[in-house]
């Protein structure tokens, strides 16, 4: 079977471009799975927002993000987007969904398989839509970060591409928290780190939570010790991780994979993270960075971060997270899902 001449559409968010000015982690992962399979040659047609750069066909009804522009009204952009996906089904063999549960719904109102990766759980609410339709296929982005009820293709780490981020050999000097501001993320916890640790800290990302920025963090915010620098785009994130002695991913709840942990880790930045959810799937403890429990153990983990080899930190992510390596991995799973739905279509006469 030359399932490279199979087409598919790889359905992205449109919260924001695809790929992301800056931040926007799903339409990240949209983007290197679409240009990593038109490398290898398949035939993919993107889905995503019109202002969206891609080297696949794009196909787009919304001009823009609706976190980039704010006059839309997220629930049009979204059902807009996704009904012209669905609108177009019969154009392709696959359709691989990274825009959540919405999809799903329409699965049995077309003949065209879809698969999901699921990007992470946002609610025990949308369990109920994902378990309703579990005979659909689905890609899990880390061991942790799965529902017993659901079966599973496979997981697949998520690939970073290393040509934007610089390897530094050298440690930079300061702190450095990199997401979204919200609690779960725990920026909170990298101030009391640094505060404790005598050392400077940068703060970078999206503010998503204000009353959790206006009351826990902008206190301590201080332009000089503790700095917010507001959202980055990827030469501004690679010049960060120049200054980077370590990062600071103190989860305060069960990560999904954190995309920023394999990119500091490209650039051979260590990386100290709560020991929840995904992170012991990406951090080699003690080899690559350290996996904590509380901020006193944060602390002694800083005390200890030039026993890392940062061209270890490197070496891991090449071979573990590149595109080409979760793109190979979405071939297999591709190639068993064209061979489960031709036994279908040889059994019951359909698809």
């Amino acid at each position: 079977m030359d399932i490279k001449s199979k087409r598919i559409a790889v359905l992205s968010p449109v919260a924001w471009r695809t790929p992301p000015r800056a931040y926007g982690a799903w339409e990240t992962v949209a983007s290197n799975i679409t240009e990593g399979l038109v490398a290898n040659g398949w035939d993919v047609t993107l889905f995503a927002t019109k202002d969206s750069i891609t080297n696949a066909k794009l196909q787009a009804v919304i001009e823009r993000g609706y976190e980039e522009d704010k006059t839309q009204e997220p629930k049009v952009c979204e059902c807009l987007h996704i009904s012209m996906v669905v609108e177009h089904a019969d154009e392709f063999d696959l359709i691989h969904n990274n825009f959540d549960f919405i999809p799903l719904t329409y699965s049995r109102l077309i003949k065209t398989p879809i698969l999901t990766t699921i990007h992470g759980f946002s609610s025990p609410e949308i369990l109920k839509v994902y378990r309703k339709y579990k005979d659909n296929y689905y890609v899990s982005i880390s061991n942790a970060d799965r529902d017993k009820e659901l079966s599973y293709l496979a997981t697949i780490y998520n690939g970073i591409d290393l040509s934007n981020l610089t390897f530094r050999p050298e440690a930079g000097n300061k702190l450095v928290f990199l997401g979204r501001i919200h609690p779960d993320k725990g920026t909170h916890l990298a101030i009391e780190v640094a505060k404790l640790c005598g050392l400077d800290l940068v703060i970078a990302g999206i503010i998503q939570d204000h009353a959790y920025f206006d009351n826990y963090l902008k206190p301590h915010i201080n332009d000089s010790s503790i700095r917010y620098i507001g959202p980055v785009n990827p030469v501004q994130r690679d010049a960060l991780f120049k200054e980077a002695y370590v990062l600071l991913h103190l989860n305060t709840i069960g990560e999904r994979f954190g995309l920023v942990i394999a990119e500091a880790m490209s650039a051979g930045v260590p990386v100290i993270a709560m020991d929840l959810g995904s992170c012991r799937e990406v951090i080699v403890d003690k080899v690559t960075g350290y996996l904590v429990n509380n901020v006193e153990e944060a602390v002694k983990a800083v005390s200890k971060i030039d026993l890392i080899e940062r061209n270890r930190c490197r070496q891991h992510v090449k071979e573990h997270f590149t595109i080409a390596r979760m793109v190979s991995e979405y071939e297999k799973v591709y190639e068993e899902i064209f061979q489960r739905e031709a036994k279908k279509k040889h059994t019951f006469g359909w698809r």
